[in-house]
């Protein structure tokens, strides 16, 4: 948690110069699809959610019981790009490379598509909606 809670206006802080902010630059220029994630991370962080919002938004990020999330889909494209079917450049790799690469792939999505890496995100939105009883 951030030590500076408190903004003028009650703002939302910038993400610059935290982790976030920092890894969102260093990820910046590398192809334009990364640029359009960064810019979507970027939006949500800077954007005024309220609870409901917020709520969802930790559901679609990380929070999905069934992996319908955006930790998914790094996985997911990670597998795609690993393997020589949906990408050819791979196809100029010994066959052996090609499989090792595959797998690889195919572990990052198992690995990203796992319910228990969800688990995390489910209590931070089940600790958010905690809000609702006043006796908690």
């Amino acid at each position: 948690m951030s030590a500076h809670v408190h903004t003028e206006g009650n703002a939302v802080p910038s993400v610059d110069g935290t982790d976030l902010g920092d890894l969102l630059e260093d990820l910046r220029g590398i192809h334009p699809g990364i640029d359009l994630m960064c810019d979507g991370a970027r939006l949500i962080a800077h954007d005024r959610h309220d609870i409901n919002m917020t709520q969802v938004l930790i559901a679609l990020l990380a929070g999905s019981p069934d992996a319908v999330d955006a930790t998914s889909l790094p996985g997911l494209l990670v597998e795609r790009l690993t393997n020589p079917a949906t990408n050819p450049a791979l196809r100029t790799l010994s066959l052996d490379a090609q499989k090792a690469a595959a797998h690889q792939g195919w572990l990052t999505a198992h690995n990203l598509t796992d319910p228990d890496l969800r688990n995390t995100a489910a209590e931070a939105n089940a600790a958010i909606d905690d809000r609702k009883d006043p006796q908690s």
